[in-house]
């Protein structure tokens, strides 16, 4: 098997995350965050959608991590990233993370926002 680093040019991975955390690029931040082609921001939640929907030029998926455990997110968020031509994959947070620094690796155009486990 052939293994080859990882690099992710000038963006931002997430390098881990914990209890109310995540460490993105070597950096703490506390609380709920998104992460975007743009940068990094505090996050206050489903209902702070301006920025996540102003993104719609720079990604075409974003993963919202819904916590510790896999949730629905309000019909009403997703109505209106998909609506701005996002596609929005759900999942728990720490997989929403995995799978965000793989494509990211990938060079994919896509975005994060993540509520803290």
């Amino acid at each position: 098997m052939r293994l080859n680093e990882v690099t992710f040019d000038d963006s931002r991975p997430v390098d881990g995350y914990g209890p109310g955390f995540f460490r993105i690029g070597g950096e703490v931040v506390a609380g709920a965050v998104i992460i975007l082609p743009s940068g990094v921001f505090g996050w206050e939640g489903y209902g702070d959608a301006a920025r996540l929907i102003a993104a719609a030029g720079q990604i075409d998926v974003l993963f919202i991590g819904t916590g510790a455990e896999i949730a629905p997110i309000p019909a009403a968020l997703r109505r209106a990233l998909e609506g701005a031509g996002i596609g929005v994959e759900i999942a728990a947070s720490p997989a929403a993370c995995r799978t965000y620094n793989v494509l990211l690796s990938e060079g994919r155009r896509v975005g994060l926002a993540a509520l803290p486990v």
